[in-house]
């Protein structure tokens, strides 16, 4: 089940953000941007998405509408939970609701050094746009347009 994130929700998005990027830490030599994100302003800007299982939250999705597109700002998922359908059920989720706004196109970012990232969204029919330095991290655009 996935539902909109709420504000007893905040914390357990924060927990999974932690756990399902601290590998990523060494790589990138800082935290990554999910690990400090506003979770809270997230849960009231209505853009948090909490996936359930077993009756826990087990991951989320962030989706920002934008003009012409849907950012899917972040997707996480706890390690233990990683490997059962969950992180595919987020992104078919972030198809849906771009649909339901009438947007075309889904576009996100990831961390270079993220390299399970880079294999994974290509295999759900991402396409890599371009790289670049932003906030500073290194990062990878992609897209993928919807119909």
């Amino acid at each position: 089940m996935i539902r909109r994130a709420g504000p007893g929700d905040v914390d357990a998005l924060r927990a999974i953000a932690a756990a399902a990027y601290q590998k990523y830490v060494p790589r990138i030599g800082q935290n990554p941007a999910p690990m400090t994100a506003d979770y809270a302003q997230a849960v009231r800007d209505q853009q948090a998405w909490a996936a359930i299982q077993n009756g826990n939250i087990a991951g989320f999705a962030i989706l920002i509408p934008r003009p012409g597109y849907l950012l899917l700002e972040n997707v996480a998922v706890l390690p233990a939970a990683q490997g059962h359908g969950i992180g595919a059920r987020l992104l078919a989720l972030a198809e849906d609701h771009a649909r339901s706004l009438g947007l075309s196109e889904i576009r996100l970012y990831t961390n270079e050094a993220m390299t399970e990232n880079l294999a994974y969204y290509p295999r759900h029919g991402y396409t890599e746009t371009h790289r670049a330095g932003q906030d500073g991290f290194r990062r990878v655009f992609f897209r993928k347009p919807i119909g």
